[in-house]
């Protein structure tokens, strides 16, 4: 069967896109798993969150029936804290420190907990803020992502007006139209945008694109300060013969596509390779699957010691039927009639460690191939350099240069994935957060 799409019924779609980490189905639940907690001093759970959320606090609210006390906690350190209970990879954070893994007990769900908590919160439309008087003091942030919509908030709680640019025609930035459907549904997206927007004091103008439709001199004439939250989103190429072959998607565009059009809408292939094995390579592996591919081949040019994404997520795709190859890399692409049929593979093995402390891959003169319908590249994404050069803002290789968040241009600030090359959610939100503040200092 070529790539095609509608391949499942309804039912089946809404099977393999449900809720992957449901929720506490009752008050009850969530007590027995919250009053497991030690409320650990010093906890280690709060250092390890990028946010600094108090971890033991806001369940110890939740064992005492005070749950928009609990939800308070969480969103004062995380505005985004109900996205990130369904997307952060707490296995490696908060729920990795907590000390009953030392005691070879499972760690409190403290991702679940947190979601019982600002859920609630979402759903009964509380507002545990109260914004001060308009100050007359005005800031633009470029991008209604996790780095924008929590500066925005911090901002707007200080009195400060702010007006958000959005190239997109909805907010909310990766969690919205990069990550799989399965953890958080675009319906949940919207509700969380929403929800940060209720404060009052932030309007968002969508479909406005940084060097097409607004201009960074213009802002600067307009605002008190600028925030730049423009992530990332250039996907890496692989530069190999046949990358250009029908077939061939970028799993940005993949999951973008996913998660705006439907999954009846989205082509698939049956025999699927993924290049890469980062957090959107196992989300694009896993959602063709679900989608409805016989075979998806996962490919990584190093091995399991050394991937980007937790063993957690690897779970996830091998649950799915995966197949994951280590040591691989795509050296060429074959098609017949315009179309790929076929990857060629160099046999990698592992040298020298590089910078980022990992070994690195060195191609051997061995290969091999795979018969494939659909190749889907995942190997990293790339800043908006040439947008960012253009704008004379200093940079590394298109990661804007920052000094407390301020830039090389007076009252233009930066932070999240523009800044880091693209780390979780959690890391977005925290930049947003250090932004305001240094745009608070700035202005005041």
């Amino acid at each position: 069967m070529p790539i095609t799409n509608n391949r499942l019924s309804q039912q089946q779609y809404t099977e393999n896109f449900s809720d992957i980490h449901p929720p506490f189905e009752t008050h009850n639940a969530a007590l027995v798993e919250a009053n497991r907690c030690l409320f650990c001093y010093d906890a280690p759970c709060i250092k390890s969150c990028p946010t600094g959320i108090n971890v033991p606090k806001f369940i110890k609210q939740i064992t005492s029936d005070n749950i928009k006390g609990s939800a308070h906690t969480i969103f004062l350190s995380n505005i985004m804290g109900a996205g990130c209970s369904k997307v952060c990879p707490v296995e490696k954070l908060c729920e990795g420190s907590c000390v009953f893994n030392l005691m070879d007990e499972p760690p409190i769900p403290i991702a679940k907990l947190q979601r019982y908590s600002t859920e609630k919160a979402m759903q009964q439309k509380w507002q545990l803020f109260e914004r001060k008087k308009s100050s007359g003091k005005k800031v633009a942030v470029i991008g209604a992502g996790p780095a924008g919509l929590s500066c925005a908030h911090v901002l707007s709680r200080e009195g400060i007006d702010v007006t958000i640019y959005e190239k997109e025609s909805k907010g909310g930035g990766l969690m919205t139209y990069g990550i799989a459907a399965y953890k958080v549904t675009p319906q949940f997206c919207e509700d969380e945008v929403n929800y940060i927007l209720s404060l009052g004091g932030i309007e968002i103008k969508y479909n406005q694109e940084l060097g097409k439709n607004i201009f960074l001199a213009a802002l600067q004439k307009n605002y008190d300060a600028v925030f730049l939250g423009i992530g990332v989103g250039l996907a890496r190429q692989l530069d190999i013969p046949g990358e250009d072959l029908e077939g061939v998607e970028d799993a940005i565009e993949f999951i973008y596509d996913l998660r705006s059009k439907g999954f009846p809408a989205i082509p698939v292939g049956d025999k699927v390779a993924v290049i890469g094995m980062g957090m959107t390579a196992i989300d694009a592996a896993t959602q063709a699957k679900r989608l409805g591919a016989k075979e998806v081949t996962m490919l990584y040019r190093r091995t399991q010691e050394e991937m980007p994404c937790t063993q957690h997520e690897l779970d996830i795709a091998m649950l799915d039927g995966c197949k994951i190859i280590w040591l691989a890399a795509p050296k060429e692409l074959k098609g017949v009639d315009g179309k790929v049929t076929e990857i060629i593979c160099s046999v990698m093995q592992l040298g020298e460690p590089d910078a980022s402390g990992r070994r690195s891959p060195v191609e051997t003169s061995a290969t091999f191939s795979l018969d494939v319908d659909m190749v889907i590249k995942a190997a990293g994404q790339m800043p908006f350099e040439q947008l960012i050069m253009d704008n004379g803002i200093m940079n590394n290789k298109g990661k804007i240069a920052i000094n407390n968040s301020e830039t090389n241009i007076k009252a233009v600030f930066a932070g999240g994935d523009a800044v880091n090359g693209g780390k979780e959610v959690v890391d977005a939100v925290q930049a947003g957060k250090d932004g305001a503040k240094a745009i608070l200092n700035y202005i005041f």
